[in-house]
């Protein structure tokens, strides 16, 4: 009985040892994920609805990695245990992914056996902000402009700064064809918004070339939304805000939070907006918990082939 036992476990290991080998040489050669940005509103709490409801919205948005905006350690944990997800409290980030290395603005996550990337997340100063400035809407102590000239002017007074900061830390990555995912509420619109086609529609008052999306686009960096949805006038994409009406005369509706993206393996495949209604979203979540509708794009990674000779790891461990 026990030659029999020990015949039929020694059998089972080649087996199993062939199997898995036949399984790694067969595996496939791209990966697809969704990023996500997420402005929470004040630790999910400002939309008086349970953090459950944010976690919802993430959920509802199949997200595999999340920037999160207005969430302190303690929110970004809770999400992450409610969601099963790992966490990276300084740059306010969820991921599916295994976490292999944490930075001040971001992450290295490891996306299978062979490919890995960055994620960076950022919530620019708020004020002065810029579409106000230019429209005479009282906010944060901005003054009061009425030239593009002006507005690229206050725009880099405000977050000139912390974007060069990010752009630093992008630039110091020694593989420059690392997949690099960036993700934020930058408090500032697209210059790939305020075009002088949108403007001459009466949607903005001037055309401006905004330098925050400017300065990652120049970097190489792509907007996932844009690359999806090129037509500004018929995608707004408006993000800010589900709190007011489009009409509303002290309020100006704008696409102020993305997701960018570079990488020789990576191809953007989808672009949407997560809120609270059919009219404003792709993804509507009923009740909607925050000021910012949030944004979730799916992505192809692509890696070659992966071949592991898995039997003799097997055999090594045993000592043999």
């Amino acid at each position: 009985m026990k030659r029999h036992l020990f015949f039929f476990v020694i059998m089972s290991r080649i087996l199993c040892c062939t199997s898995l080998l036949c399984a790694e040489e067969t595996l496939p050669h791209d990966s697809t994920i969704r990023v996500m940005t997420f402005n929470i509103w004040h630790n999910g709490k400002a939309g008086k609805q349970p953090l459950s409801q944010t976690a919802q919205v993430i959920k509802m948005a199949k997200a595999d990695i999340v920037g999160l905006q207005e969430a302190n350690p303690d929110t970004v944990k809770a999400l992450a245990d409610m969601l099963g997800l790992g966490w990276h409290h300084s740059g306010s980030i969820l991921s599916r992914f295994m976490i292999i290395e944490k930075r001040d603005q971001g992450i290295k996550i490891r996306l299978n056996a062979e490919q890995e990337a960055f994620v960076f997340n950022n919530h620019f100063a708020h004020a002065p902000y810029q579409p106000y400035q230019l429209l005479g809407i009282p906010y944060g102590r901005g003054k009061f402009i009425k030239t593009e000239k002006e507005a690229i002017a206050e725009a880099n007074k405000a977050r000139g700064h912390q974007v060069a900061d990010l752009l630093k830390e992008i630039n110091a990555i020694p593989d420059k064809e690392l997949p690099v995912f960036v993700t934020g509420d930058f408090n500032e619109p697209s210059h790939l918004d305020w075009t002088a086609k949108a403007a001459a529609t009466g949607r903005h008052p001037t055309k401006v070339s905004y330098p925050a999306t400017r300065s990652l686009t120049e970097a190489g960096l792509i907007d996932a939304y844009r690359a999806v949805h090129p037509d500004e006038v018929k995608f707004p994409g408006y993000t800010w805000t589900p709190t007011t009406k489009l009409t509303d005369p002290k309020d100006h509706h704008d696409r102020i939070d993305f997701v960018f993206f570079r990488g020789k393996s990576v191809k953007v495949e989808s672009a949407q907006i997560v809120g609270e209604s059919h009219n404003n979203a792709d993804i509507v979540v009923t009740a909607y918990p925050s000021d910012h509708r949030a944004v979730v794009s799916g992505f192809t990674i692509s890696s070659p082939a992966i071949i592991i000779k898995r039997a003799n790891k097997l055999d090594a461990g045993d000592g043999n």
